[in-house]
C-alpha cells in the first residue's frame, strides 16, 4: 500500500500598496498601481491591495460630475484588467468610481475592481456612505445593496471587499453606532475567510491608534482577518497618513506599513515573511522614537501635507515671513522639512515697533535652516500710506487700523515676491488666532496655505520642540520660545493685550469647536463665564475672515475649512 504525504500548503502571501495618489491624475495613479505591483510581485505576493478610488485619487469631489472624467477612469481601469505581464497571475484590487447604468443619480458607485486573469473579476461597492465633517458622499455615490465576496485563488480564502467606511461602525468607539448595517458581517456571513477594506482615512492626531484598536476588534468580533489598506499622502487640506495593517482572525496586529510614507507591505497571512519597502525596493525602517509623539507625528503630518500641496499645485517653492515670533519659525522648519533649504525664502519685514530681537531672531533661524532672508523695512511704505489714508477731517487712523495696514503692506510684499518668484505664500497664523480673529484678512492671512492653522497656540510651541529635537540643535532660537508672543503692530504689546493667557483660549476653543461644549458645560471646567462669552463671541464673529483664510492642513477633529461649515449671517448664541 502506497502512502502520498501531500505537501503543506503555502500560506496566501499579499502586498499593501499604500500609494499616494493625485486627485484626477488617472494616468499618474494608473502607473503608480503598476509599479507597486511590480515591487508586490517581487516580494512574492499573491494579492495586491490598493486604496479607496486609486484611480481618481481621492477626494475627486466634483470632478465625478464632469463629463468624461468617470469614461476616463473606466479606460483607465480597463486598461489595467487587460492581459498583461506586469499583472499575470496576480489578484489586484483596486479604488474606482463604477457607473451604474440605468441608475438615477448619483448613477456612481465607490467601487474596488477585483482584478484577475486578465479581467475584472469581481466588483464590491461601499455600504456606507460617510456624510459628516470633510466627508460627503451621498452627494455622488448610491450604496451598495450587497456584500461582495470573491473566491479566493491558489485556495487562498474567499475575499471579501469592503471600502473605508464600511468598517468604521463599532458602537463601542462612537456614542451610538452611525449606521444600521454592519457590511462586515455581512461579509463573513456570505463566506468571506479574508476581508481587504480600501481606505482613505484622513489623519487627525490620535486617529491611528484608534483605527488600530478599532481594526483589531472588528477582526475578533467577527472571526476574519483584516488586511486594511490606506492611502498616504497630501490631498488639499486633507493629509493621509497610511499607517496600513494587517491584522488576524483573533485581533492581533500581525503587520504595520509606516506613517506619512509610500510603503509596499509584503507579508504572509500567518504574519510570517514580513517585508516593507517603498516603491522601488528600498527597505524602510520605523520612524525612531520621539521625546514628544503627538507632537512629532504632527511634524511628520504638516511636512507631508505642504509638501503634496505644493507639489501637486505645481509649486517648488515658497515664501514665508518671518517676524522672529514661533509661529512663522515653526513654519519656516515645517518648509524646509518639505521642500527643502534651497526652495524656502524667509522675508523679515521690521517696521517701526518692531524689536530689536525680533530681526536677530528671523536672523539666526534663517542661519541655522540654511535659507535665504531678505530684508524689507515698511517703515517708508508705512509712512506714505498713512499720509495719503486718513479719516474724516484729516484725522489720523485709528490704533486698530493703523495695526492692520502695517500686516496688510507685509501681505503685499509677500505677495509682490511670491509673483516674482514663484513661490507659494505660505500664512504662518495659528488656531487660537484664527479662532477668534486675531489676524488681519489681506495681511497676515495672505497665502496660498495655512501650514499650522490647525494647531492650537500651545502646541505650536510642542511641535517646534519637536523640529528641535529632531534636529539635535536649535533650529529654532531658545529666545523665541521664551518670549510673550507679540504681533508687534504698536509699542510694547503683547497678544494677551486683546486675549486671554493661551493655555486658557486654547482650553475653552478645543472644548467648544473640538469637542461641541455649550457655554455651561465650558462654563463648568472652571472658566470665568464672561471669558468664555468673549471667546464664543469673536469665533462667531470672526466667520466671515476664516471664509476668505487660506486652506488649512486639518489634523484635528474639527478644523476650520470644508469640515466645518457654518453661516456667515446668523443670530445663533449659546
Amino acid at each position: 500500500m502506497q502512502c502520498i504525504i501531500s505537501a503543506p500548503v503555502a500560506p496566501l502571501r499579499l502586498a499593501l500598496a499604500q500609494v499616494d495618489t493625485t486627485v484626477g491624475d488617472l494616468d499618474g495613479n494608473a502607473e503608480l498601481v503598476r509599479r507597486a505591483t511590480a515591487r508586490a510581485r517581487a516580494a512574492g505576493a499573491g494579492l495586491v491591495l490598493f486604496p479607496e478610488l486609486t484611480l481618481t485619487g481621492y477626494p475627486p469631489r466634483d470632478l465625478l460630475d464632469l463629463p468624461g472624467f468617470v469614461e476616463r477612469a473606466d479606460r483607465a481601469l480597463a486598461a489595467l484588467a487587460a492581459p498583461a505581464d506586469w499583472s499575470r497571475g496576480l489578484s489586484i484590487v483596486v479604488g474606482f468610481p463604477e457607473r451604474l447604468e440605468g441608475a438615477p443619480p448619483p448613477g456612481l458607485a465607490n467601487a474596488a475592481a477585483l482584478i484577475r486573469d486578465g479581467r475584472v473579476a469581481a466588483i464590491g461597492r461601499k455600504s456606507l456612505l460617510p456624510t459628516y465633517d470633510v466627508f460627503d458622499e451621498t452627494r455622488y455615490f448610491a450604496p451598495a445593496r450587497a456584500a461582495t465576496v470573491a473566491p479566493g485563488a491558489g485556495g487562498a480564502p474567499a475575499l471579501g471587499l469592503s471600502i473605508c467606511e464600511d468598517i468604521w461602525n463599532d458602537e463601542r468607539f462612537w456614542r451610538v453606532a452611525r449606521y444600521e448595517r454592519d457590511p462586515i458581517a455581512e461579509l463573513v456571513g456570505a463566506g468571506a475567510g479574508l476581508v481587504a477594506n480600501l481606505s482613505a482615512s484622513p489623519y487627525v492626531l490620535g486617529k491611528p491608534a484608534l483605527r488600530e484598536r478599532m481594526l483589531s476588534a472588528s477582526a475578533a468580533d467577527h472571526g476574519v482577518a483584516v488586511a486594511y489598506v490606506n492611502q498616504v499622502g497630501g490631498n488639499d487640506a486633507l493629509v493621509f497618513d497610511g499607517g496600513s495593517l494587517l491584522v488576524s482572525a483573533a485581533g492581533r496586529v500581525l503587520a504595520r506599513a509606516p506613517l506619512f510614507e509610500e510603503a509596499v507591505l509584503a507579508v504572509d497571512l500567518d504574519g510570517g515573511r514580513l517585508e516593507v519597502t517603498d516603491l522601488d525596493g528600498r527597505p524602510l525602517a520605523p520612524a525612531p522614537a520621539a521625546a514628544d509623539p503627538e507632537a512629532d507625528e504632527l511634524r511628520r503630518a504638516l511636512a507631508l501635507g505642504l509638501r503634496d500641496y505644493a507639489r501637486k499645485c505645481g509649486f517648488r517653492s515658497a515664501v514665508i515671513g518671518l517676524s522672529g515670533g514661533i509661529d512663522s519659525a515653526l513654519t519656516a522648519c515645517l518648509a524646509v522639512e518639505a521642500l527643502g533649504a534651497g526652495q524656502v525664502l524667509g522675508v523679515a519685514m521690521p517696521s517701526r515697533y518692531s524689536s530689536g530681537h525680533s530681526l536677530e531672531d528671523a536672523r539666526a533661524l534663517a542661519a541655522a535652516l540654511g535659507i535665504a532672508l531678505r530684508e524689507v523695512p515698511i517703515e517708508p511704505m508705512h509712512v506714505a500710506f498713512l499720509a495719503q489714508v486718513r479719516g474724516e477731517g484729516g484725522r489720523p487712523l485709528g490704533d486698530l487700523a493703523e495695526q492692520n495696514v502695517q500686516a496688510r503692506i507685509r501681505g503685499q510684499i509677500l505677495m509682490a515676491l511670491s509673483n516674482d518668484t514663484g513661490g507659494l505664500v505660505l500664512s504662518t497664523g495659528n488656531k487660537s488666532e484664527l479662532a477668534v480673529g486675531y489676524c488681519t484678512l489681506y495681511g497676515d492671512m495672505a497665502g496660498g496655505l495655512a501650514v499650522i492653522g490647525d494647531l492650537p497656540k500651545g502646541m505650536v510651541y510642542r511641535v517646534a520642540r519637536a523640529v528641535n529635537a529632531r534636529a539635535g540643535r536649535a533650529l529654532v532660537p531658545e529666545r523665541t520660545f521664551a518670549k510673550p508672543p507679540s504681533a508687534e503692530l504698536r509699542p510694547d504689546q503683547t497678544d494677551q493685550d486683546s486675549l486671554p493667557p493661551y493655555d486658557v483660549l486654547d482650553d475653552v476653543l478645543h472644548a467648544y469647536l473640538e469637542e461641541r461644549r455649550g457655554l455651561a458645560e465650558i462654563v463648568a471646567r472652571g472658566h470665568p463665564e464672561e471669558t468664555v462669552r468673549r471667546v464664543l463671541r469673536l469665533v462667531t464673529t470672526s466667520e466671515y475672515k476664516r471664509r476668505q483664510a487660506a486652506p488649512v492642513l486639518k489634523v484635528s477633529e474639527k478644523a476650520f475649512g470644508e469640515g466645518r461649515r457654518l453661516p456667515i449671517a446668523h443670530r445663533w448664541r449659546d
